[in-house]
């Protein structure tokens, strides 16, 4: 790579002058800009040594490569003229441009308290979808499988207990997590949470005398806002006494005072007032399925995917939990934001294939066919961003097909009555009378959005594919020239090998990370690992090509060829190595299991940051086939990667 050359084609994309600050991490470029609209995005688009681009908080990343960004970076800051800057000094450099935004950061709020806590309530989700399944009469016949088959009825009771239980429990489970959202101690805030709904509360139909008042004893099982009032006014009763208290009795007297009076003003003042927000809320809610039905179905998934585009579908779970849990306590109709959502999804899935048909550019066909798959199962983020907002009108195409596929849902009354993937599989959240209606609605907007799109791109767009079928003749011929001289070198410097786990953890799709680079598969194919050790071993013997000073980063080049990045959390690269101890060079030769550095998960957790460790092999296109092999628990020395020469 000419990285002087990348530097300025970059700069003149952008525009020098629209330049305000630029960092870089392990992958890409990091780029503040005065004015988005005025980049040449199809000069990034076209470029080969730029691997993708996308924006989000305020910045416009450039995806260049582990090593090469580096020296990419180096250059744009030699013909800028700007001054270097940490990644973290560029997030606030983002911001200062804009301004407070009370909605957004709501979003932002019930994103983070949210989000980590899914996992529980897709288990209980599904665990209810099983039992509904088993349950539910006319599926197979006029009787329920549990009637006709009354030895299962055990387990199915069984079932029923282990599903209903992340619900009625779901205090606890949002205590723990907004207590570390608004810097509590987690347990004090899963003791909120135990107080709001421990068995031995009486209902509306107890009291507690306090002094001649009447405290009703409320159980807050299956909400939501009311704990999460109580725990934003724990955390701030907790960081007055840690600031008041003498040390000696600040450990005994804080958490004692702290949930003592979180609890009273819970049960006296917040608890009910919160209660009749929430119930408010969901019947607000229902009200308006009930009362715009199929139609406001339908503008709902003709919209989703331009909410996604601003970030407010994040606010999403906190709304889909509250419905969940009114339906699993007997009133409501179940999710259909989820079906919406699962709608929206398929469309844009079905364009981007679509394009997959149209385009003659390799790298356009190569990221409409992973981004594709990933938007089908639920993760459209690259076919938005990489494919169908490049075209434009794939885009609003797969609006269209969201919004027919949405309007038959309304019409057939689809709902669903857990979380999880929202695409194909989501038919595993769906209630069980309602899957083959589900599987109908998906095939209805996956047929429109890509039949749309197809024509529009043979008719109205066919100039812009002709345009890049001729590009595409010239580059593969220049390509072939290059290469009919280099191709027996490098061929023979391959060979088929086993890469084996850094870390030892949970392997994780790679396509599941929250990071729309490394999901994508942009910077190549791989896997991840949630870490439950915080070591990093060599995952082969190999050099280290690129050993980041702030520790969070590691390139190798194996003895067999592989290009390898281990890249330990996601955005770490903003704690300028807190909680990260590098123990290799660049340069060094290290054998299979060498310790190449630590670091501490839980300051990774601290700074509010995902500790998922990636492993990518970054040359895949140099190879026939690379293939993550290992699934569930990993440890050191286990194969987690098959590469094919």
């Amino acid at each position: 790579m000419d990285y002087s050359k990348v530097a300025k084609q970059v700069i003149e994309a952008v525009g020098k002058d629209n330049l305000v600050a630029a960092a870089h991490c392990a992958t890409r470029l990091r780029l503040v800009l005065k004015d988005d609209s005025i980049i040449n995005q199809k000069a990034l688009d076209d470029n080969a040594d730029v691997k993708g681009t996308f924006k989000t908080d305020g910045q416009y990343q450039v995806i260049i490569g582990p090593g090469d960004v580096n020296f990419v970076y180096a250059e744009i800051i030699k013909e800028t003229g700007l001054k270097e800057v940490s990644t973290d000094d560029l997030k606030q450099i983002a911001a200062s441009g804009k301004k407070f935004n009370p909605i957004m950061a709501l979003i932002k709020l019930l994103s983070d308290i949210f989000v980590p806590i899914i996992p529980a309530l897709v288990a209980g989700g599904l665990l209810m979808a099983l039992r509904n399944f088993l349950t539910s009469e006319g599926l197979f016949g006029p009787q329920s499988i549990e009637q006709m088959v009354p030895a299962i009825k055990g387990l199915s009771d069984m079932i029923q207990l282990m599903s209903a239980a992340p619900f009625m429990f779901l205090p606890i489970l949002v205590g723990i997590s907004a207590a570390k959202r608004f810097g509590a101690n987690q347990f004090l805030g899963a003791a909120i949470g135990m107080i709001m709904t421990t068995p031995d509360l009486g209902g509306a139909e107890k009291f507690w005398d306090i002094l001649g008042y009447h405290v009703t004893q409320t159980s807050y099982v299956y909400q939501v806002i009311p704990v999460l009032a109580a725990v934003w006014i724990l955390a701030h009763l907790e960081k007055f006494f840690h600031k008041k208290l003498p040390s000696a009795v600040d450990f005994t007297f804080t958490p004692l005072l702290s949930v003592m009076l979180t609890g009273f003003l819970t049960f006296t003042v917040v608890g009910p007032v919160m209660l009749l927000v929430s119930n408010g809320i969901t019947d607000a809610i229902v009200w308006l399925y009930n009362t715009t039905s199929f139609i406001g179905m339908s503008v709902f998934g003709g919209t989703y995917s331009l909410i996604v585009m601003t970030g407010l579908h994040q606010s999403f779970p906190a709304i889909e939990t509250q419905l969940l849990s009114a339906w699993q306590n007997g009133s409501g109709h179940g999710d259909f934001i989820f079906v919406v959502a699962s709608m929206a999804n398929v469309a844009q899935g079905a364009a981007t294939f679509a394009i997959l048909f149209l385009t003659k550019n390799a790298k356009t066909k190569g990221l409409a066919s992973s981004a594709g798959v990933s938007a089908l199962l639920g993760i459209t983020e690259p076919a938005l961003f990489g494919v169908n907002l490049k075209y434009k009108f794939p885009f609003f195409c797969a609006l269209i097909g969201s919004a027919v596929g949405a309007l038959f849902a309304g019409l057939l009354q689809v709902v669903a009555v857990s979380l999880g993937s929202a695409g194909f599989l989501g038919f595993l959240s769906i209630d069980a009378k309602s899957i083959p209606f589900y599987f109908l609605c998906e095939v209805i907007a996956f047929a429109i959005a890509f039949a749309l799109t197809y024509f529009y791109g043979k008719t109205k767009a066919a100039d812009v594919f002709a345009e890049e079928a001729v590009a595409a003749t010239a580059d593969e011929t220049v390509e072939t020239e290059l290469a009919e001289d280099v191709v027996t070198e490098e061929t023979n410097a391959l060979q088929d090998e086993t890469i084996i786990s850094p870390v030892v953890g949970q392997a994780v799709t790679l396509a599941d990370v929250n990071d729309p680079v490394f999901a994508s598969g942009a910077m190549g194919q791989g896997i991840a690992i949630k870490p439950t050790k915080g070591v990093v071993y060599a995952p082969a013997d190999a050099e280290v090509t690129i050993a980041f000073a702030t520790g969070h980063a590691y390139g190798l080049k194996t003895a067999n060829g592989a290009e390898i990045l281990i890249h330990v959390g996601i955005d770490t690269v903003s704690m300028d190595g807190e909680g990260f101890d590098q123990k290799v060079s660049q340069g060094s030769t290290v054998k299979a299991g060498d310790v190449l550095g630590t670091f501490d998960s839980a300051k990774i957790a601290a700074a509010g940051l995902d500790d998922t460790t990636m492993v990518i092999v970054t040359n895949t296109a140099d190879y026939a086939s690379v293939t993550p092999v290992a699934e569930g628990e990993v440890a050191k020395g286990d194969a987690i990667i098959e590469v094919k020469a």
